[in-house]
């Protein structure tokens, strides 16, 4: 199957109210779990005042976990559309004082200059959830860590990937989201569709310099990018 690129901005009405009310609680934590197992298999612990970088953070619940797990970090939460960090906004000022170490900004990757990235460089985590998809040009976020990573920073990106049949995607619409919001199941439908398989992956890492980072397969329908940059 082709893959169908959908927008790369997630800014209507309905989508942030979707995706700010649902619960991706399982997801996220699973995001977390790896980028913790990735940090401990190296027996590296951040040191105060690290960078971390979470990019496409969307309402921020990733950013928020981050925050709170590593609350002596600077944790910075990334994404293009406005709308979705707007309400990211919103929600941390409901959850502060507890969450003192998270900020977020209005960057689009694709579109931003150098200049504009220039206060997030020199970071020792840089994280993604189901950003790469989004992008038209994948080395959009490939190009963004190669600028934004400290030397041996930690890298892991999550995502969809892509089925081989558009049976494939029902299969996986009905045993996901058949009883989600409809603004749910359409996006996950798009977004399978849209998404890169890990052979894709594998072939950006290397045109982009990036091959020491690893791509497995998780599941029935995710992939994930982890390791360590090394300039």
């Amino acid at each position: 199957m082709q893959r169908c690129p959908e927008p790369e901005l997630m800014n209507a009405s309905d989508q942030v109210i979707a995706y700010a009310e649902a619960d991706f609680s399982a997801g996220d934590q699973s995001v977390l779990e790896g980028l913790l197992a990735l940090i401990d298999h190296s027996c590296v612990t951040l040191p105060p005042a690290s960078l971390i970088l979470d990019l496409g953070c969307g309402p921020g619940n990733i950013s928020e976990r981050l925050a709170s797990c590593w609350p002596l970090s600077d944790v910075i939460g990334i994404d293009g559309a406005s709308s979705m960090i707007s309400v990211a906004n919103q929600r941390l000022f409901t959850r502060k004082p507890a969450i003192q170490n998270l900020k977020y900004q209005h960057i689009d990757l694709s579109q931003c200059c150098p200049e504009d990235l220039e206060q997030i460089r020199g970071a020792s985590v840089i994280v993604s959830n189901s950003l790469l998809h989004h992008l038209h040009n994948p080395h959009t976020l490939w190009d963004a860590v190669k600028q934004l990573a400290a030397p041996n920073a930690f890298i892991l990106h999550r995502d969809l990937r892509r089925p081989s049949t558009e049976q494939e995607v029902d299969v996986l619409c009905d045993r996901y989201v058949s009883e989600a919001p409809a603004v749910l199941q359409r996006d996950f439908r798009a977004s399978l569709m849209a998404a890169f398989t890990a052979v894709e992956v594998s072939e950006q890492l290397v045109l982009a310099g990036l091959s020491q980072f690893t791509v497995k397969e998780i599941g029935d329908r995710y992939l994930e990018v982890s390791g360590r940059w090394r300039s």
